[in-house]
């Protein structure tokens, strides 16, 4: 089969035929119909530690993947042959992370992906797979930081830092859980998107959210300007939950997380319960991901779309689809 592999930092992404999977116990095949692109696999292309998760190498990237299970190991009696399933990106116990896709072993950007039983959820007939696919990361990650490290609830007043696919996300869920939201974007362009979402307004600079005395800052930027500025602008007694990964280190004002009481909270990935009530979601229409597609041939280019900052929404593939194609082309 095809698929985009990642050989090194520094090299860049290639398009090889790999072997086809076979699943052992407890592994099922899946056909993948839909594969999101993430600034996380950004990281793992520039070589970023990311402590305890090994990145394997050579691997096929794509941790966020969708499509129908082809072919099961044995051990495996939930799922068969036909069910169409989202690939959680489980952090959730944190354990389950030896399992993460695009990571410890290959990922989404191929035509099929070997999957371990405990990481797959069932896809509600009316989600489509390129909302099912950035769904495990880009929106569960977003409802996670958002509902469980951040425990918005009803009347609070939440500021989302960095208004891109994650971000968007978060805005989204805190109004759906009855927050007033604000964001906080350098670019004006994320603005509008983020007001459709359901912010009631928003800011190019952090500090502006001071005088709405935020109960939680949620920061998807994660560089640290926002980290620093996010402590000191929370209100006394608030949260402030670190998701995004955009710099290695940040000057914490200690004075202002000890002295105003501030919890500082950092948040990854998503556990598969909530991978499925976001599936709900998004099946009753209360959240809809903002999608782009892009051709599986084009994906290293659009890789470097998305590190230029060029990119609102999530982008995704169809690796069948598109290889389809090409060989019928051809």
């Amino acid at each position: 089969m095809k698929a985009i592999r990642f050989a090194g930092a520094g090299r860049p992404l290639s398009l090889e035929t790999v072997p086809d999977p076979e699943p052992g116990p407890e592994w099922v095949v899946v056909d993948i119909e839909a594969a999101g692109l993430c600034h996380s696999d950004l990281h793992i292309m520039s070589g970023m530690d990311l402590g305890d998760l090994a990145v394997k190498r050579p691997v096929t990237l794509g941790h966020e993947g969708a499509g129908v299970v082809s072919a099961v190991g044995e051990a495996v009696r939930e799922f068969k042959v036909g069910d169409r399933v989202g690939i959680a990106l489980v952090t959730h116990p944190i354990e389950a992370a030896m399992f993460a896709p695009g990571v410890g072993h290959d990922g989404a950007f191929a035509e099929q992906e070997l999957a371990h039983v405990s990481t797959l959820v069932r896809i509600p007939d009316n989600v489509t797979f390129a909302e099912a696919a950035v769904a495990t990361d880009a929106v569960a990650t977003a409802y996670h930081a958002v509902r469980t490290a951040g425990s918005v609830r009803r009347g609070q007043t939440v500021g989302v830092i960095g208004l891109g696919g994650l971000g968007l996300n978060g805005v989204r869920i805190a109004s759906l859980l009855g927050a007033t939201v604000y964001g906080v974007d350098i670019s004006p362009a994320a603005h509008g998107p983020a007001t459709e979402a359901g912010a009631s307004a928003c800011f190019a600079d952090v500090r502006e959210l001071a005088a709405k005395n935020p109960d939680v800052i949620v920061d998807f930027a994660g560089v640290a300007s926002t980290a620093s500025a996010a402590v000191e602008v929370v209100r006394p007694g608030g949260c402030v939950v670190l998701v995004g990964l955009g710099g290695a280190v940040a000057p914490i004002p200690i004075a202002s997380l000890v002295l105003r009481n501030v919890r500082l909270v950092g948040s990854l990935g998503a556990s598969k319960d909530e991978l499925r009530e976001v599936y709900e979601l998004i099946a009753r229409g209360e959240l809809k991901p903002t999608v782009h597609e892009v051709p599986f041939s084009e994906l290293p280019a659009a890789m470097d779309r998305l590190a230029r900052g060029e990119v609102r929404g999530r982008l995704y593939t169809r690796p069948r689809a598109h290889i389809r194609v090409a060989a019928e082309a051809a």
